[in-house]
């Protein structure tokens, strides 16, 4: 079992940067792949990154590529997400997620995760 609660959201200019956190509970944090996803109003889930947990691969939305890095640190059971150059549109509740599950699995999805933070607000303003 995995716990997962964000930290780091708030309100920023257009341009700006934040540095969301999701600090982990559970014993395996390690090895689990882990995963950003965040929630417009109106507007479904989408995919924001993930790094595997053995690999340390990372994976990216194409609207975030460039502007935000994911990392983790595992002796702090911690996944952290740098998000620079902001812009309006990337508004919305981003939240973390957790998965065991490794190898061909497509981890854009939010089917493939098994643990979801409650997610922490980022308000972008032009």
């Amino acid at each position: 079992q995995v716990q997962l609660v964000e930290s780091g959201g708030g309100l920023v200019q257009a341009g700006g940067s934040l540095r969301l956190s999701c600090a982990a509970s559970g014993r395996t944090f390690s090895s689990h792949t882990m995963g950003w996803f965040r929630q417009a109003p109106g507007k479904g889930r989408e995919f924001v990154a993930a790094i595997g947990w053995s690999t340390g691969r990372t994976y990216y939305a194409d609207s975030v590529k460039g502007r935000f890095t994911i990392s983790r640190d595992n002796a702090k059971n911690t996944v952290y997400l740098q998000m620079n150059s902001l812009k309006p549109e990337d508004t919305a509740g981003y939240s973390c997620a957790a998965t065991r599950l490794s190898g061909n699995y497509d981890y854009t999805k939010e089917s493939t995760y098994n643990y979801w933070g409650q997610g922490t607000q980022v308000t972008v303003s032009s």
